[in-house]
């Protein structure tokens, strides 16, 4: 699905959908982190396969980084960099997929740059786990909404494509 609205509309597509992320974020953390004591020194069972438990990212991804002064600065004018670029890219889009996407993933980028800021690391509490099988990290909304919005954009390309005039008649 392709349309072609102007810049205005483009962001006014995508700039909501990273707002939201970012509220939601903010929201689900500030909720678990000040309404869930119990999550801050052990585990909460919210469903079968997901217990709240707060940890404390220092570095990105999977805990990478050291969590120094220098790791914090570098991290968050990475988000923000980053962030910037995907505003670029959503002003430049056509298709609604991609602008969705986008929003998603720049503000998941820049909710976690809020916590890097604010307290020097990101606030992860979402543990997934099938039985004895759990997935290798805690994370949050955020993280989530980066990897939703990559993976749109992964089927975006894969899927949505025209076919291609050479293989026509």
């Amino acid at each position: 699905m392709k349309f072609e609205p102007g810049i205005g509309k483009r962001l006014a597509i995508g700039l909501p959908i990273a707002a939201l992320t970012i509220f939601l974020d903010q929201l689900s953390k500030w909720l678990v982190l000040h309404h869930l004591p119990e999550a801050r020194d052990g585990r909460v069972s919210v469903m079968p396969f997901i217990d709240f438990v707060v940890t404390w990212n220092h570095g990105v991804s999977f805990s990478m980084g050291t969590g120094t002064q220098y790791d914090r600065l570098i991290f968050a004018v990475l988000a923000v960099a980053v962030s910037a670029a995907l505003v670029l890219w959503m002003a430049k889009g056509a298709k609604l997929l991609i602008l969705i996407s986008l929003g998603m993933v720049a503000g998941g980028a820049v909710g976690n740059c809020f916590d890097r800021v604010r307290f020097g690391a990101v606030e992860d509490f979402i543990y997934a786990h099938a039985g004895t099988l759990a997935f290798p990290a805690v994370f949050n909304v955020a993280d989530s909404a980066i990897c939703v919005g990559a993976a749109l954009m992964v089927f975006d390309s894969l899927f949505d494509r025209p076919l291609s005039h050479k293989n026509t008649p």
